[in-house]
């Protein structure tokens, strides 16, 4: 069955917009491929090679990734607006849309993830963005320093930290193979550093730290539920040096109810951004495959979880950060997140403190989604739970405007109840 002519002509001019997108060329850089569109009877072919990507109703070359779906499908994907969950990402066509087919070697597909994800992008690219109101912020507020932990990791190995503001003391802990620049415009936040003293640090082995020890003896990196909590035990007692609100995203939320629950001596009260109950799934070896271009492929894997309504300067920033991380570095958190970590553990022994818990979940996030977070908080008397509409996986990076509103309730909030 053919598509309708309007179907066809707005899959014909979504390709057309891609053959001359600079971005997708710049990303496909050295591959010869073929990626197929299907719609019924009808097909589309897109064709890379040295001299940039090409289209064609046919392919004497097989196709290395084929897409598949219904005409409704294909024109629901590029002309609904807003984009509900679920369509965002290629990363979530994959994983959550089970009217797309998708058919490719593992290997393949990770080769062409970058041209993939920027491929739907593309087609949500002129839809409507979600903006909240931009604060006064002042970079210069913000001052780094470093330390070293004798016990943690490598006693020569110096954890890099960044602070801003005054008052009660906030740590925030950044998400799996990334670092504390994710922080960067909360860190700037003239208003919030009236009341609170804010510190974000990078895990050795991420942005300005130092190696994990062992790494230059060849072992591998694998962050382990202990080691974490170490790390971040060690930095409130040696820097912070008093009880503080932990604030953590994805596997910094998950840290920050571990921390919550194991010493809550050491914190006044949580704020998790993107809390997993579970997150199976999100360990690949396809993250560090020399096969694989680890600077191209892995930002890639974290663009699918970010909202197709950030601005698409703030998107880029987020996988920014991913593009320069030691190789093996994320692979190794995620065993942390997707394999250590378990929310139902967690959750009831949090439920026998009395630390204060927030749960802030993006729309967008299918790496711990509202309702996987809901699971959680379902375990935890004291939690609150909030879903952020418009925002992924990384809200305070990507849609740093847009998350201000849910983070300083939480903040107020917080405040209140230590008083």
């Amino acid at each position: 069955m053919q598509a309708s002519k309007s179907i066809a002509a707005s899959v014909a001019g979504w390709l057309e917009l891609a053959i001359t997108d600079r971005v997708l060329k710049k990303v496909a850089s050295g591959l010869m491929a073929t990626i197929k569109i299907e719609s019924g009877d009808d097909s589309w072919y897109l064709n890379v090679n040295s001299e940039g990507w090409g289209l064609a109703s046919k392919s004497e070359a097989a196709s290395d990734v084929i897409v598949r779906a219904s005409g409704d499908t294909w024109e629901k994907l590029l002309d609904t607006d807003p984009v509900e969950p679920g369509w965002q990402s290629f990363g979530a066509i994959i994983r959550q849309n089970s009217l797309f087919s998708i058919d490719g070697e593992p290997l393949r597909i990770a080769h062409l993830l970058p041209s993939l994800e920027r491929l739907i992008e593309l087609a949500h690219l002129n839809k409507q963005k979600f903006t909240g109101v931009a604060p006064v912020r002042d970079l210069s507020q913000v001052t780094g320093k470093y330390t070293t932990h004798d016990e943690a990791y490598s006693p020569i190995s110096p954890v890099y930290w960044e602070e801003a503001g005054q008052g009660i003391p906030l740590v925030m802990l950044h998400t799996a193979g990334a670092d504390a620049r994710q922080f960067r415009h909360q860190l700037a936040d003239v208003e919030v550093a009236k009341a609170w003293k804010m510190y974000a640090f990078d895990m050795p082995g991420h942005g300005r730290s130092g190696m994990p020890a062992g790494w230059s003896q060849g072992d591998e990196y694998v962050l382990t539920q202990e080691a974490y909590l170490d790390q971040c035990i060690k930095f409130i007692e040696k820097v912070v040096k008093t009880p503080a609100v932990i604030m953590g995203c994805s596997m910094g939320a998950a840290m920050s109810l571990v921390l919550a629950a194991r010493r809550p001596d050491l914190v006044l009260g949580v704020v998790a951004l993107e809390a997993p109950w579970r997150a199976p799934g999100r360990r690949s070896s396809l993250l560090a495959d020399m096969r694989i271009n680890a600077g191209l492929h892995n930002p890639s894997y974290v663009r699918a979880l970010l909202s197709p309504s950030s601005l698409q300067s703030y998107r880029d920033e987020a996988c920014w950060i991913y593009s320069q991380a030691g190789f093996g570095i994320y692979s190794g958190d995620l065993e942390f997140y997707s394999n250590e970590f378990d929310g139902e553990i967690v959750g009831k022994e949090l439920a026998k403190t009395d630390v204060p818990v927030y749960l802030l979940t993006g729309s967008y996030d299918y790496s711990a989604s509202p309702e996987n977070t809901r699971k959680l908080a379902s375990l935890v008397p004291q939690a609150e739970f909030v879903e952020m509409e418009n925002l992924g996986h990384f809200p305070m990076s990507e849609n740093p405007d847009g998350f201000r509103k849910y983070w300083v309730q939480a903040l107020d909030e917080m405040q209140a109840q230590l008083r």
